[in-house]
Protein backbone atom coordinates (compact mmCIF):
# COMPACT_ATOMS: atom_id res chain seq x y z
CA UNK A 1 0.00 0.00 0.00
CA UNK A 2 1.45 3.29 -0.76
CA UNK A 3 1.78 6.64 1.44
CA UNK A 4 -0.41 8.31 -0.45
CA UNK A 5 -2.98 5.52 -0.17
CA UNK A 6 -2.60 5.49 3.68
CA UNK A 7 -3.15 9.07 3.65
CA UNK A 8 -6.65 8.87 2.21
CA UNK A 9 -7.93 6.10 4.24
CA UNK A 10 -6.83 7.97 7.20
CA UNK A 11 -8.85 11.42 6.20
CA UNK A 12 -11.71 9.06 5.18
CA UNK A 13 -11.71 7.92 8.53
CA UNK A 14 -11.69 11.31 9.95
CA UNK A 15 -14.93 12.28 7.93
CA UNK A 16 -16.34 9.25 8.64
CA UNK A 17 -15.84 9.71 12.78
CA UNK A 18 -16.70 13.52 12.60
CA UNK A 19 -20.03 12.92 10.65
CA UNK A 20 -20.97 10.28 13.19
CA UNK A 21 -20.40 12.74 16.21
CA UNK A 22 -21.97 15.47 14.46
CA UNK A 23 -25.32 13.16 13.81
CA UNK A 24 -25.09 11.73 16.79
CA UNK A 25 -25.07 15.74 18.93
CA UNK A 26 -27.92 16.33 16.62
CA UNK A 27 -31.28 17.75 18.50
CA UNK A 28 -34.91 17.48 17.60
CA UNK A 29 -37.02 20.49 17.96
CA UNK A 30 -38.33 21.08 21.49
CA UNK A 31 -35.05 19.45 22.68
CA UNK A 32 -32.84 20.91 25.60
CA UNK A 33 -28.87 21.22 24.24
CA UNK A 34 -26.80 19.66 26.81
CA UNK A 35 -23.95 22.09 28.07
CA UNK A 36 -21.62 21.57 30.20
CA UNK A 37 -23.46 22.33 33.41
CA UNK A 38 -25.55 19.31 32.75
CA UNK A 39 -22.60 17.03 33.35
CA UNK A 40 -23.54 16.01 36.48
CA UNK A 41 -27.35 14.79 36.23
CA UNK A 42 -29.78 15.86 38.59
CA UNK A 43 -31.12 13.55 41.29
CA UNK A 44 -33.99 11.84 40.88
CA UNK A 45 -37.41 13.94 41.82
CA UNK A 46 -37.94 14.28 45.71
CA UNK A 47 -34.54 13.68 46.72
CA UNK A 48 -34.08 14.45 50.28
CA UNK A 49 -31.81 17.88 50.80
CA UNK A 50 -27.85 16.95 51.89
CA UNK A 51 -27.58 15.77 55.00
CA UNK A 52 -27.64 18.19 58.11
CA UNK A 53 -29.66 20.33 56.62
CA UNK A 54 -33.70 21.44 56.32
CA UNK A 55 -35.93 21.65 59.10
CA UNK A 56 -36.54 17.92 60.24
CA UNK A 57 -32.46 17.84 60.40
CA UNK A 58 -32.16 20.70 62.80
CA UNK A 59 -35.33 19.53 64.70
CA UNK A 60 -33.72 15.77 65.10
CA UNK A 61 -30.23 18.29 66.43
CA UNK A 62 -32.48 19.99 68.80
CA UNK A 63 -33.88 17.02 70.51
CA UNK A 64 -30.72 15.41 70.67
CA UNK A 65 -29.11 18.28 72.38
CA UNK A 66 -32.83 19.34 74.53
CA UNK A 67 -34.07 15.88 74.89
CA UNK A 68 -31.87 14.17 77.32
CA UNK A 69 -31.75 16.88 79.54
CA UNK A 70 -36.02 17.36 79.88
CA UNK A 71 -36.01 13.63 80.08
CA UNK A 72 -34.18 13.80 82.93
CA UNK A 73 -35.73 16.86 84.82
CA UNK A 74 -39.29 14.83 84.32
CA UNK A 75 -38.08 12.56 86.31
CA UNK A 76 -36.91 14.56 88.85
CA UNK A 77 -40.22 16.35 88.88
CA UNK A 78 -41.76 12.98 88.95
CA UNK A 79 -39.43 11.78 92.00
CA UNK A 80 -40.09 14.73 93.87
CA UNK A 81 -44.10 14.96 93.88
CA UNK A 82 -43.86 11.29 95.01
CA UNK A 83 -41.88 12.02 97.84
CA UNK A 84 -43.98 15.09 98.56
CA UNK A 85 -47.69 13.74 98.17
CA UNK A 86 -46.61 9.98 98.92
CA UNK A 87 -43.92 9.76 101.53
CA UNK A 88 -44.55 12.85 103.27
CA UNK A 89 -47.86 13.40 105.38
CA UNK A 90 -49.43 16.88 105.21
CA UNK A 91 -48.13 18.16 108.55
CA UNK A 92 -44.57 16.87 107.53
CA UNK A 93 -45.01 17.98 103.59
CA UNK A 94 -42.82 21.67 104.88
CA UNK A 95 -40.30 19.68 104.52
CA UNK A 96 -40.04 19.25 101.02
CA UNK A 97 -43.01 21.25 99.63
CA UNK A 98 -44.00 20.55 95.72
CA UNK A 99 -42.67 22.32 93.05
CA UNK A 100 -45.57 24.16 92.42
CA UNK A 101 -45.51 25.55 95.74
CA UNK A 102 -42.11 26.75 95.29
CA UNK A 103 -43.01 28.32 92.58
CA UNK A 104 -46.23 29.99 93.95
CA UNK A 105 -44.76 31.38 96.86
CA UNK A 106 -40.80 31.78 96.26
CA UNK A 107 -41.49 33.16 92.51
CA UNK A 108 -45.12 34.57 92.26
CA UNK A 109 -45.70 36.38 95.79
CA UNK A 110 -44.40 39.95 95.02
CA UNK A 111 -43.02 40.12 98.82
CA UNK A 112 -39.89 37.31 98.17
CA UNK A 113 -39.55 37.31 94.95
CA UNK A 114 -38.72 41.29 95.92
CA UNK A 115 -36.63 39.88 98.70
CA UNK A 116 -34.65 37.46 96.65
CA UNK A 117 -33.85 39.33 93.22
CA UNK A 118 -32.58 41.95 95.97
CA UNK A 119 -30.04 39.27 97.92
CA UNK A 120 -29.01 38.01 94.52
CA UNK A 121 -28.05 41.03 93.15
CA UNK A 122 -25.74 41.99 96.46
CA UNK A 123 -24.11 38.14 96.03
CA UNK A 124 -23.68 38.86 92.56
CA UNK A 125 -21.61 41.83 93.41
CA UNK A 126 -19.54 39.98 95.92
CA UNK A 127 -18.94 37.33 93.68
CA UNK A 128 -17.70 39.41 90.50
CA UNK A 129 -15.73 41.29 92.90
CA UNK A 130 -14.16 38.49 94.75
CA UNK A 131 -13.33 36.70 90.87
CA UNK A 132 -11.89 40.08 89.35
CA UNK A 133 -9.54 40.06 92.66
CA UNK A 134 -8.63 36.96 92.52
CA UNK A 135 -7.64 36.73 88.41
CA UNK A 136 -5.46 40.10 89.34
CA UNK A 137 -3.87 38.08 91.87
CA UNK A 138 -3.55 34.96 90.14
CA UNK A 139 -2.59 36.14 87.10
CA UNK A 140 0.54 37.98 88.70
CA UNK A 141 1.60 34.89 90.84
CA UNK A 142 1.54 32.41 88.04
CA UNK A 143 3.59 34.72 85.25
CA UNK A 144 6.09 35.24 88.61
CA UNK A 145 6.05 31.28 89.11
CA UNK A 146 6.66 30.87 85.12
CA UNK A 147 9.54 32.69 85.07
CA UNK A 148 11.67 30.69 87.91
CA UNK A 149 12.04 27.43 89.41
CA UNK A 150 12.82 29.08 92.83
CA UNK A 151 10.10 31.10 92.42
CA UNK A 152 7.46 28.25 91.57
CA UNK A 153 9.04 25.79 94.57
CA UNK A 154 8.55 29.50 96.44
CA UNK A 155 4.92 30.21 96.34
CA UNK A 156 3.39 26.29 94.98
CA UNK A 157 3.12 25.46 98.53
CA UNK A 158 1.18 28.46 99.68
CA UNK A 159 -1.13 28.23 96.54
CA UNK A 160 -2.16 24.04 97.72
CA UNK A 161 -2.76 25.88 101.38
CA UNK A 162 -5.27 28.36 99.80
CA UNK A 163 -7.15 25.27 98.22
CA UNK A 164 -7.20 23.24 101.09
CA UNK A 165 -7.72 25.83 103.87
CA UNK A 166 -11.15 25.23 105.75
CA UNK A 167 -13.19 28.21 105.26
CA UNK A 168 -15.11 28.01 108.03
CA UNK A 169 -12.55 27.88 110.66
CA UNK A 170 -11.08 31.41 109.24
CA UNK A 171 -14.81 32.84 109.25
CA UNK A 172 -13.82 33.82 113.03
CA UNK A 173 -10.82 35.52 112.27
CA UNK A 174 -11.88 37.15 109.08
CA UNK A 175 -14.38 38.43 110.81
CA UNK A 176 -12.18 39.60 113.70
CA UNK A 177 -9.94 41.58 110.88
CA UNK A 178 -12.39 42.97 108.32
CA UNK A 179 -15.76 43.36 110.49
CA UNK A 180 -18.87 40.77 108.87
CA UNK A 181 -19.80 43.18 106.38
CA UNK A 182 -19.18 42.83 102.70
CA UNK A 183 -15.07 43.03 102.58
CA UNK A 184 -15.30 39.35 104.80
CA UNK A 185 -17.56 37.80 102.28
CA UNK A 186 -14.98 39.38 99.34
CA UNK A 187 -12.57 38.29 100.92
CA UNK A 188 -14.13 34.50 100.77
CA UNK A 189 -14.37 34.41 97.68
CA UNK A 190 -10.70 35.40 96.80
CA UNK A 191 -9.39 32.25 98.71
CA UNK A 192 -11.71 30.27 97.65
CA UNK A 193 -11.69 31.06 93.52
CA UNK A 194 -7.78 31.90 93.37
CA UNK A 195 -6.06 27.99 93.26
CA UNK A 196 -7.48 27.41 89.32
CA UNK A 197 -6.58 31.18 88.53
CA UNK A 198 -2.97 30.35 89.44
CA UNK A 199 -2.21 26.91 88.58
CA UNK A 200 -4.19 27.25 85.24
CA UNK A 201 -2.55 29.61 83.52
CA UNK A 202 0.85 28.39 84.93
CA UNK A 203 0.29 25.27 82.92
CA UNK A 204 -0.71 27.51 80.13
CA UNK A 205 2.77 29.45 80.40
CA UNK A 206 4.91 26.40 81.02
CA UNK A 207 3.53 24.38 78.23
CA UNK A 208 4.29 27.03 75.44
CA UNK A 209 6.54 25.16 72.90
CA UNK A 210 10.11 24.66 73.74
CA UNK A 211 10.86 24.92 69.73
CA UNK A 212 9.59 28.15 70.10
CA UNK A 213 11.31 28.80 72.81
CA UNK A 214 14.83 28.29 71.12
CA UNK A 215 13.54 30.22 67.89
CA UNK A 216 13.08 33.61 70.06
CA UNK A 217 16.54 32.75 72.00
CA UNK A 218 18.38 32.51 68.46
CA UNK A 219 16.48 35.82 67.84
CA UNK A 220 17.57 37.62 70.90
CA UNK A 221 14.29 38.12 72.11
CA UNK A 222 13.94 39.55 76.17
CA UNK A 223 12.17 37.94 79.10
CA UNK A 224 9.29 40.25 78.25
CA UNK A 225 9.02 39.28 74.40
CA UNK A 226 8.38 35.68 75.18
CA UNK A 227 6.12 36.13 78.02
CA UNK A 228 3.56 38.40 75.54
CA UNK A 229 4.30 37.04 71.92
CA UNK A 230 4.30 33.40 72.89
CA UNK A 231 3.58 32.21 76.66
CA UNK A 232 0.43 34.15 77.24
CA UNK A 233 -0.83 33.66 73.93
CA UNK A 234 -0.56 30.01 74.96
CA UNK A 235 -1.66 30.14 77.93
CA UNK A 236 -4.73 31.76 77.02
CA UNK A 237 -7.27 28.51 76.67
CA UNK A 238 -6.07 27.90 80.53
CA UNK A 239 -6.44 30.83 81.72
CA UNK A 240 -10.46 30.51 80.82
CA UNK A 241 -10.88 26.88 81.98
CA UNK A 242 -9.01 28.71 85.28
CA UNK A 243 -11.84 31.29 84.82
CA UNK A 244 -14.64 29.10 83.96
CA UNK A 245 -13.85 27.48 87.23
CA UNK A 246 -13.51 29.83 89.34
CA UNK A 247 -16.62 31.93 88.96
CA UNK A 248 -18.87 29.10 89.90
CA UNK A 249 -16.20 28.58 93.47
CA UNK A 250 -16.33 32.61 93.75
CA UNK A 251 -20.42 32.30 93.56
CA UNK A 252 -19.84 29.30 96.25
CA UNK A 253 -17.77 31.76 98.20
CA UNK A 254 -20.50 34.78 98.39
CA UNK A 255 -23.17 32.51 99.33
CA UNK A 256 -21.45 30.47 101.88
CA UNK A 257 -19.53 33.61 103.63
CA UNK A 258 -22.74 35.35 103.73
CA UNK A 259 -24.41 32.60 105.69
CA UNK A 260 -21.75 32.19 108.34
CA UNK A 261 -21.05 36.09 108.47
CA UNK A 262 -24.83 36.89 108.88
CA UNK A 263 -24.30 40.49 108.77
CA UNK A 264 -24.20 43.15 106.54
CA UNK A 265 -26.32 43.58 103.52
CA UNK A 266 -28.97 40.49 102.86
CA UNK A 267 -27.29 38.28 100.28
CA UNK A 268 -28.59 35.08 99.01
CA UNK A 269 -26.52 32.90 101.98
CA UNK A 270 -28.12 35.35 105.01
CA UNK A 271 -31.50 35.20 102.81
CA UNK A 272 -31.05 31.11 103.17
CA UNK A 273 -30.36 31.57 106.74
CA UNK A 274 -33.64 33.62 107.83
CA UNK A 275 -36.27 31.48 105.61
CA UNK A 276 -34.76 28.67 107.45
CA UNK A 277 -35.11 29.99 110.94
CA UNK A 278 -38.55 30.63 109.49
CA UNK A 279 -39.62 27.44 107.90
CA UNK A 280 -40.36 28.91 105.17
CA UNK A 281 -39.35 25.83 103.20
CA UNK A 282 -41.28 27.28 99.70
CA UNK A 283 -39.41 30.43 100.00
CA UNK A 284 -36.03 28.56 101.01
CA UNK A 285 -36.01 26.57 97.93
CA UNK A 286 -36.26 29.57 95.97
CA UNK A 287 -33.56 31.03 96.99
CA UNK A 288 -31.84 27.73 96.61
CA UNK A 289 -32.44 27.62 92.83
CA UNK A 290 -31.28 31.33 92.43
CA UNK A 291 -28.32 30.19 93.92
CA UNK A 292 -27.86 27.43 91.61
CA UNK A 293 -28.97 29.36 88.60
CA UNK A 294 -26.16 31.91 89.43
CA UNK A 295 -23.41 29.41 89.13
CA UNK A 296 -24.65 27.84 85.66
CA UNK A 297 -24.78 31.52 84.61
CA UNK A 298 -21.60 33.16 85.54
CA UNK A 299 -20.08 28.74 84.28
CA UNK A 300 -22.40 29.23 80.95
CA UNK A 301 -20.66 32.97 80.46
CA UNK A 302 -16.88 32.27 81.23
CA UNK A 303 -17.16 29.17 78.58
CA UNK A 304 -18.96 31.39 75.84
CA UNK A 305 -16.24 34.07 76.44
CA UNK A 306 -13.58 31.24 76.16
CA UNK A 307 -15.10 29.52 72.76
CA UNK A 308 -15.60 33.01 71.23
CA UNK A 309 -11.85 34.13 72.25
CA UNK A 310 -9.98 31.01 71.62
CA UNK A 311 -12.29 28.29 69.92
CA UNK A 312 -11.21 29.50 66.48
CA UNK A 313 -8.02 27.84 66.96
CA UNK A 314 -7.86 25.47 70.08
CA UNK A 315 -9.78 22.47 69.81
CA UNK A 316 -10.57 21.90 73.49
CA UNK A 317 -12.23 25.20 73.26
CA UNK A 318 -13.63 24.73 69.38
CA UNK A 319 -17.07 23.46 68.39
CA UNK A 320 -16.77 19.79 68.14
CA UNK A 321 -19.35 17.22 67.14
CA UNK A 322 -19.66 13.59 69.32
CA UNK A 323 -21.08 11.06 67.48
Amino acid sequence: MTPGTTTSMADHTTDVTTDETHEHHTHHPGEREVGALDAVPPGPAGAPAAKGSGPLARAARTARLVGPPAAVFAVILAVWYAISYGVLSEDRRFLLPPPHAVIDQGFLAAEARGEILASLWVSTEVALIGLAIAFVLGSVLAILMSQANWIERSLYPYAVFLQTVPILALVPVMGFWFGFGTTSRITVCVIIALFPLIINPLKGLLDADRGLHDLLTMGGASRWTRLVKLQIPTAMPDVFTGLQTAAGLSVVGAVVGDFYFGRGEIGLGLLLSRYSSRLQSEEMLATVFVACALGIVVFWLFGALGRRSVGRWNEAWGTRSRH
